[in-house]
């Protein structure tokens, strides 16, 4: 059981939004983090793509800080997308440097000059995709209309 929680302590979890010049996208991923961070045990953090504190790599770093040694990022994105297959790779350094054309795209929002120094093993997830517990999501914003 000790060693196990300890196991957990080594795992991080980066939750990763776009970001926007709005607070609202920023309060939303806070609040599933906190929800998530209820439900396990692992250090979770949240960083942006672009436009909003912390950076992606602000993030990772700070989760570095603490001890963990692999982390899982999540887009917290419906479907895959420039920014999920080109962009947050390229932050994550995960892609092979081919793809900077795009990322200079968003150089004036982007947060380029962080950098991340984390050793060890980062995992890149999928982003949510079509679950079906987000149908149960949308059953419950249409019958509340109704």
């Amino acid at each position: 059981m000790d060693s196990n929680s300890n196991s957990k302590n080594k795992i991080g979890v980066l939750l990763v939004g776009h970001g926007s010049r709005l607070p609202y996208g920023k309060q939303v991923i806070n609040q599933l983090a906190e929800l998530y961070k209820e439900e396990e045990d692992y250090l979770v953090s949240v960083g942006f793509m672009e436009m909003t504190e912390p950076t992606i790599p602000t993030a990772i770093n700070s989760l570095a800080e603490q001890g963990v040694e692999k982390i899982i990022v999540t887009p917290v994105f419906l479907a895959h997308g420039v920014h999920t297959k080109k962009d947050i790779p390229h932050i994550l350094g995960l892609d092979d440097g081919t793809e900077e054309e795009h990322s200079h795209d968003h150089k004036h929002h982007h947060h380029g000059k962080d950098k991340i120094d984390f050793p060890g093993e980062i995992i890149y997830t999928e982003p949510l995709g079509a679950d079906p517990r987000l149908v149960e999501i949308i059953k419950d914003r249409v019958n509340h209309s109704l």
